[in-house]
């Protein structure tokens, strides 16, 4: 979830709880071998033994289309002690499309192989190597060539989100295909898409057959999910709003003050698909630009609520 669940965002949920791994947004591997200094900045938990500040493994995402690239990035990532590799050919951006990356690898099933394998090969046999995939690029007519292409090229785990390219992120998300993958591939398949709520997670993981999801908007937009699916007590509308605070905290020291503002609108836009007093936080502070006004907004709400 590029330009939304970064590694600020990953230190606030995984405080919240019920996660047992994240993994980082992608990073673009084009024609060079990146400086260590990318890897720590894009993922700052590979300063931390690979862990968000609570304590959860962070697994690392490269998204690119030569093997021999992304072999040699992944070897130099490997030295830096990341809970694992992900490779993306998920990502439906038409940028990234256009660049030969994400979902597009998809018409490519040989390519996709060469790509695992090769950076399979690149780091050593205790790093994890995992793949995200699409149920294709327009069609899914190449789906299971794909899924194939990648288990055979020693991946230890796929990812599977239900829609094609083509389908964006519009309703449904096709569970039943991911179905198909997993009966026929000999590794954990986790599915991915559309679920917000534990009865998504229950249908999906019916249809699916996996026994592990992997949460991206549905997560964003209900902090308390994951603890949900476990039976666990999830948070109320008062217990995120110190989380807002928190994250505008965190992205301050990196993120331009005109800009910082729209990150946290951003996120509290998504908190109104779950909890109603989001909508009311968000009224509040939709006309606001600074990210100091909407911090005071906030925490004025936030008295509002503790008053009353």
């Amino acid at each position: 979830m590029e330009g939304v669940l970064d590694h600020s965002l990953r230190d606030v949920l995984t405080r919240v709880g019920g996660i047992d791994r994240c993994v980082s947004e992608f990073i673009r591997i084009t024609d060079q071998l990146l400086p260590r200094r990318v890897y720590t900045r894009l993922m700052p938990e590979l300063l931390n033994g690979s862990r968000t500040p609570a304590g959860t493994p962070v697994r690392a995402q490269l998204l690119g289309s030569d093997p021999s690239c992304l072999a040699e990035n992944a070897a130099l990532l490997a030295s830096l002690k990341p809970d694992g590799i992900d490779l993306n050919f998920g990502c439906p951006a038409k940028i990234v499309n256009r660049h030969r990356g994400g979902a597009v690898l998809l018409d490519e099933p040989e390519l996709v192989h060469r790509i695992v394998a090769a950076v399979r090969r690149a780091v050593p046999a205790h790093v994890p190597v995992s793949a995200k995939m699409r149920l294709g690029h327009r069609d899914d007519s190449r789906m299971l060539d794909c899924a194939l292409a990648i288990a055979s090229a020693g991946a230890s785990e796929l990812v599977v989100h239900a829609r094609t390219k083509l389908h964006g992120y519009k309703p449904p998300a096709y569970w039943d295909r991911i179905a198909v993958i997993r009966q026929a591939v000999r590794l954990p398949v986790v599915a991915n898409g559309e679920v917000w709520t534990v009865a998504d997670a229950q249908r999906c993981m019916a249809e699916s057959g996996c026994d592990a999801l992997m949460l991206g908007r549905g997560l964003v937009s209900d902090p308390g999910l994951a603890l949900a699916l476990r039976g666990q007590a999830t948070p109320e509308w008062g217990d995120l709003l110190p989380l807002l605070a928190l994250y505008s905290r965190l992205i301050a020291p990196r993120v331009v003050p005109r800009h910082r503002g729209g990150r946290i609108k951003q996120w509290l836009n998504m908190l109104r698909r779950r909890h109603p007093q989001a909508q009311v936080a968000y009224d509040a502070v939709r006309t606001l630009h600074a990210a100091d006004d909407i911090d005071r907004q906030l925490a004025a709400l936030k008295t509002e609520e503790v008053t009353t």
